[in-house]
């Protein structure tokens, strides 16, 4: 019998180690999702064309996915709108005013989702903009003791504003659906671990949202094989669903190649524990009163510590700042590049 572990590495290589210098701030946004998505089975898992009805409910929550005739949006398709989402959070968190219109460079959305830059990922990129736009969702939401049933789709619009002689886009426009929009703007969205863009199988990066939205920061979250099938809106069979989860598990248990969390069966159940990877929040109470850094600082730290989230490591030094007792800081901006070149001294490869 055929070994079931895959004799590709688990996780894609990572494509662009080295972020551009050139691209904007906003750009190296830490990736965030929203928590709508994360909960239930919007997007396909299948590989090939689904133009499927779903049809999901649990817990009093009904939806339906209505596909185009291109079929639903698939899983990697929602790396567009975790960009997408990701962008406005980076904006909001520096007092820009937030548009549902966002104007992007197709070459930074490639880059930060661990895209191929070649003709084929522009292709690609506009199949995947298309089945977002096509992809139709009808769910009810309950405020108070109303139901309103209301539908929508991923995206309102994309438009290729400019296009060069290759035939690749280097600008476009994308509209995002109030639904996308309402959730960045009351903050219903959760950090994500950049390998998720790294991980191969749809599946996998289903369960890797489940388990960021129901285990969190929590030492370990269980579910049963049923209801995670569910959640994870997969067409396979019982058996076949096991079989598939006992793959990943297996794998996982070699490489610890799922972000934030190792995941394991345990007889009918699926448990995932939390590997303690992700960077405590600075309290809500700090954050208004620690100083704002220069714009420019960031330019400067991404070329002391190439290959690194410069925002992930203002995160973690504020988080340093705080545990060492708040000190005074008379240059926090030279302060922060020197921690970054601290970081990079020691640990060269992110």
């Amino acid at each position: 019998m055929q070994n079931d572990i895959s004799k590709r590495p688990p996780l894609l290589p990572d494509r662009h180690p080295i972020q551009d210098f050139f691209i904007c701030d906003v750009t190296d946004a830490i990736p965030k999702d929203d928590m709508g998505s994360m909960e239930h089975p919007i997007f396909s898992l299948a590989t090939k064309p689904d133009t499927s009805i779903r049809e999901y409910e649990h817990n009093g929550v009904k939806i339906s996915v209505m596909p185009s005739v291109l079929g639903l949006a698939t899983i990697h398709d929602k790396d567009i709108l975790i960009y997408c989402i990701s962008q406005l959070v980076a904006k909001m968190n520096t007092g820009v005013a937030l548009q549902k219109t966002l104007h992007l460079k197709a070459h930074d959305l490639l880059v930060s989702t661990n895209r191929n830059t070649d003709g084929r990922g522009y292709e690609q990129l506009k199949s995947a903009l298309d089945r977002l736009r096509g992809t139709s969702i009808r769910t009810n939401i309950k405020t108070g003791n109303e139901e309103i049933t209301e539908g929508f789709g991923l995206i309102d619009s994309w438009r290729i504003v400019r296009q060069t002689k290759s035939g690749r886009m280097t600008e476009l426009q994308i509209n995002l659906s109030d639904w996308v929009f309402n959730a960045v703007a009351n903050r219903e969205v959760l950090t994500l671990h950049r390998d998720y863009f790294r991980l191969r199988g749809p599946l996998e990066r289903r369960m890797y949202e489940l388990a960021r939205k129901h285990c969190g920061k929590q030492d370990d979250w269980t579910i049963s094989l049923e209801l995670l099938r569910k959640k994870c809106g997969s067409a396979s069979s019982d058996k076949e669903f096991r079989r598939l989860v006992g793959v990943i598990a297996q794998e996982d248990a070699r490489h610890s190649h799922i972000p934030d969390y190792a995941v394991a069966i345990d007889g009918d159940k699926v448990r995932f524990l939390n590997r303690n990877t992700m960077p405590k929040p600075l309290p809500e109470t700090e954050r208004t009163v620690f100083p704002v850094l220069d714009p420019e600082t960031y330019h400067d730290a991404r070329g002391v510590a190439p290959g690194y989230d410069v925002h992930a490591l203002e995160q973690d030094w504020r988080m340093f700042w705080f545990d060492s007792g708040k000190p005074e800081l008379k240059n926090p901006d030279a302060a922060f590049i020197g921690f970054c070149k601290s970081r990079y001294k020691r640990q060269p490869n992110p």
